[in-house]
């Protein structure tokens, strides 16, 4: 998962700010500013490195995130945060937990087009989380996406509603680095295994996107349509089978094979039909697919 390197780099990027008490994601735009031990300096893209900017993207406290819209969601809705599951604050959802409608004051940093923090948003509620099939967490906030454009001049991100496409252009962006990743889809995995966790159908990076800890939750963005596609969260670190860090690929025939060095995200299009207007959640809607709580 891609929130692993955090200590170490944390560690080392934020030096004075750690020893203060800081924590990672408050100060991402002095993080990004350093080589990393053992993480080339190509794989911190930092800036706009593609046709994709940084607003509406934010910087969580170890993981990255994006303010999101569903195709139907109005201005007058309150806004909704998405990152990946195993970025929620209370630790990671064990296998087949669900959790929904849970008070949060999760906070969060918005940045603008060009990677700057320009505010910071704060969470009501976790409406939505879950480590089953997909790693996902999604989060309302007392601000609707029109105050949040009032106050700060950013706009939301929309999630597609179709299925992602094999060959599409893609873009990471990452909010807790201010960096982004161009590579394309690869294709998709019917099952991945990551220690005690399993996703399904899940997007596979060609070899650009080579992201890193803290990239965890970024918007999988794809650049011919400017929709978000997917979130990022995992990839094989060290060659080994099915461990954490180290997710492997299973066919429909129970196959296993390992690609060391690729990195993945889980599909976003099955979230907008669990959706009432309003951005209110409701697993119980014809269409949606999203594991329910047992």
């Amino acid at each position: 998962m891609k929130k692993s390197l955090l200590g170490a780099l944390a560690a080392t990027l934020l030096g004075a700010a750690s020893a203060a008490g800081t924590l990672a994601g408050a100060a991402p735009a002095q993080a990004i500013a350093q080589p990393v031990p053992g993480v080339p300096t190509q794989h911190l893209a930092v800036g706009r490195a593609g046709s994709v900017g940084f607003a509406g993207t934010v910087a969580l406290d170890d993981c990255s995130g994006s303010l999101i819209r569903l195709p139907n969601s109005q201005p007058t809705d309150p806004a909704l945060v998405m990152t990946n599951g195993h970025c929620l604050e209370s630790g990671m959802p064990d296998p087949g937990q669900v959790i929904v409608n849970q008070p949060s004051s999760r906070s969060f940093t918005l940045l603008d087009d060009s990677g700057n923090g320009i505010g910071t948003l704060t969470a009501s509620t976790v409406v939505y989380a879950t480590m089953t099939n997909t790693d996902v967490t999604l989060y309302q906030l007392p601000n609707s996406y029109a105050d949040i454009q009032q106050q700060y001049g950013i706009n939301p991100l929309t999630l597609s509603a179709d299925h992602p496409v094999a060959g599409s252009p893609i873009e990471v962006v990452s909010g807790y680095w201010q960096a982004t990743y161009s590579c394309s889809i690869d294709g998709f995995v019917y099952q991945l295994d990551e220690g005690s966790w399993v996703w399904k159908d899940s997007v596979r990076y060609t070899p650009q996107c080579q992201t890193i800890g803290g990239t965890s939750g970024s918007p999988v963005i794809d650049t011919d349509t400017g929709l978000v596609v997917a979130v990022n969260n995992t990839g094989n670190e060290n060659g080994e089978q099915c461990t954490v860090d180290n997710p492997c690929e299973v066919d429909q025939s129970g196959n296993v094979t390992v690609h060391q060095g690729t990195n993945y995200a889980e599909e976003t299009y099955e979230i907008p039909a669990c959706f009432d207007p309003g951005n209110q959640l409701d697993l119980n809607l014809p269409g949606c697919t999203l594991p329910q709580p047992q």
